[in-house]
C-alpha cells in the first residue's frame, strides 16, 4: 500500500518509521517531512494546511492512507475534505478534532457526560476574569481555548503571575487568537501520564501509557514546552487506574458520537492521578510528541493495518502486541526554546549513534552537507533497557559523546522526579 504522512517532525518521523516497518506498505510519502526522513519517504514541498493541494496529492498519487501527524490540519477539515472524496484518512474531522482545538468546548463535554476533570470557569471579557483570578486560591491553571504548540498552559504560583498570564493571553500579545478565550482551571496536584487510544469511532484499543517531560529545565522547572522528553511504559500506575484510564477514553469516544461528531483516529488523553482517582487534564486529537517516539518502537503490532482499520470503521477488538522492554527519549532543541531561537546552528555528526539508538528528526534540514536546526526542537534520541533507568542511562550516555554546541537537553528524563505540575 502506498501511505502519505503530513507533518514534519519527530512524531512524523517516528511514525514514518513504524509505517515503513510493515510488509504491506510499499511507499511512503511525507509533506513536507524533514532531513531524518528522507531515507524512509519521499519528500513533497507541501504547507500541511493546504489541504486543496493534498488532496490533490492524494487522489493523483493513488494514496491508500493518509495519516496526519499534527492538530492543526486536522482542526482545519483536512478529514472532511478526504471524506467527501473518498480518500482513506486516519484522523478525525474537524468538529471532533475540537476537543483539542478548543479547550473551553472540550470542557463543556467533559462537564456535560460526566467525564472527570479540573473545575474551571470559561472567560471572553479580561475584566471578568481578573475579577475571577483575583479572589481564586492559588496556585491555579490559566489555559487558553486555541492552538497554541503546547505553550498555552502556565501553572501560576500567585495571584499576581495569573493576573500577568492573563493580559499577555487575552491582550493576543504572544498567543493570538488562541488566547483570546481563556480557562481558569483548579490546580490538581498528582501524577501525569498520558494514554492514547487508536479508535473507528467504536472500538478502542489503548497504547502502552507513557510520561512526558514538558517543563524546559531539570526538576521539572521552567516554561512549559511542546516536550522534552517521554519515558514508555510507566510505573506508577496501578492497574485500577489504567483501567480507569482506558474506560474515560471509552467514555470520551461515546460522548462525542453522542453529540454528533463521532471520533475516529487517536485520542490522547493527557491524565492526572490524584488522590481522589483519576482526572483529565487534556484531550488531544492526535498522537503526543515525544510519546510517540517511545510508544511506537515498542508497538510490535502492524501499525499500517491499525491504523488503515482505523480509517475504514473496521477496527478489531484484539489485543496489541508489545516489547517487554522500556524506552526513555530525550529531546534536544535550540537555546533559547520555547522562546525565540536562531536557525541554521550545524548539529553534531550522527554517524557515531548505535543502531540500537534511534534518533527521529524533528526541526532539521540539510545545508552544504551538513545537519542544521530549523526548528527549537531538532533532535529526539530514543534508548531502550530492561527497564526506565538502564534505557535513560543508554540515552545518556549517547548524548555524552556528542557535541551540542548551542544546544540543551534536559538531564533527567527518565528519573524520578516531581510530576505535580500540571501541564
Amino acid at each position: 500500500m502506498k501511505i502519505l504522512v503530513i507533518g514534519s517532525g519527530a512524531r512524523e518521523h517516528a511514525l514514518v518509521w513504524a509505517l515503513s516497518r510493515s510488509p504491506r506498505v510499499a511507499e511512503i510519502m511525507v509533506c513536507p517531512g524533514n532531513a531524518g526522513m528522507e531515507n524512509l519517504a519521499r519528500r513533497i514541498s507541501l504547507d500541511p494546511l493546504n489541504i486543496e493541494a493534498i488532496a490533490r496529492l492524494a487522489q493523483d498519487k493513488h494514496v491508500d492512507l493518509t495519516v496526519v501527524g499534527p492538530e492543526a490540519p486536522l482542526v482545519s477539515g483536512i478529514a472532511d475534505v478526504f471524506s467527501e472524496r473518498g480518500l482513506p484518512l486516519f484522523g478525525p474531522g474537524a468538529r471532533a478534532a475540537r476537543i483539542e482545538g478548543s479547550k473551553a468546548w472540550a470542557k463543556d463535554l467533559m462537564v456535560k457526560h460526566g467525564i472527570p476533570t479540573a473545575s474551571h470557569r470559561t472567560f471572553s471579557d479580561l475584566d471578568l476574569a481578573k475579577a475571577y483570578v483575583s479572589s481564586h486560591p492559588v496556585p491555579v491553571v490559566v489555559k487558553a481555548d486555541g492552538l497554541a504548540a503546547g505553550k498555552g498552559v502556565v501553572v501560576a504560583q500567585t495571584r499576581d503571575e495569573a493576573l500577568a498570564v492573563l493580559c499577555d493571553f487575552m491582550g493576543g500579545r504572544s498567543l493570538g487568537e488562541a488566547g483570546k478565550t481563556i480557562i481558569v482551571e483548579e490546580f490538581l496536584e498528582g501524577r501525569e501520564f498520558s494514554l492514547l487510544g487508536l479508535t473507528d469511532g467504536k472500538t478502542v484499543l489503548d497504547l502502552l501509557p507513557a510520561c512526558d517531560y514538558k517543563r524546559a529545565c531539570d526538576g521539572n522547572r521552567g516554561p512549559n514546552t511542546g516536550g522534552m522528553g517521554a519515558s514508555c511504559p510507566t510505573d506508577f500506575l496501578s492497574r485500577d487506574d489504567l483501567r480507569e484510564g482506558i474506560r474515560i477514553l471509552k467514555q470520551t469516544v461515546a460522548a462525542l458520537e453522542k453529540e454528533g461528531c463521532p471520533y475516529s483516529g487517536v485520542l490522547y488523553g493527557g491524565f492526572m492521578r490524584t488522590s481522589q482517582g483519576v482526572r483529565v487534564l487534556e484531550f488531544n486529537c492526535r498522537f503526543g510528541d515525544p510519546e510517540t517516539q517511545v510508544i511506537l518502537p515498542l508497538l510490535q503490532s502492524d501499525l499500517a493495518g491499525l491504523l488503515t482499520s482505523c480509517a475504514h470503521g473496521a477496527l478489531r477488538d484484539d489485543a496489541l502486541s508489545w516489547s517487554t522492554s522500556s524506552a526513555v527519549g530525550v529531546v534536544v532543541a535550540r537555546e533559547g526554546y520555547p522562546g525565540s531561537y536562531k536557525k541554521g546552528n550545524p548539529l553534531p555528526d550522527l554517524q557515531s549513534v548505535p543502531k540500537e539508538i534511534l534518533v527521529f528528526h524533528a526541526g532539521t534540514e540539510r545545508s552544504v552537507g551538513e545537519l542544521v536546526n530549523t526548528g527549537g526542537r531538532t533532535l529526539t534520541f530514543t534508548a531502550f533497557g530492561a527497564d526506565r533507568d538502564e534505557a535513560a542511562s543508554r540515552a545518556y550516555e549517547v548524548l555524552s559523546q556528542l557535541s551540542f554546541s548551542g544546544f540543551f537537553f534536559r538531564s533527567d528524563i527518565g528519573k524520578e522526579v516531581s510530576f505535580s505540575w500540571i501541564s
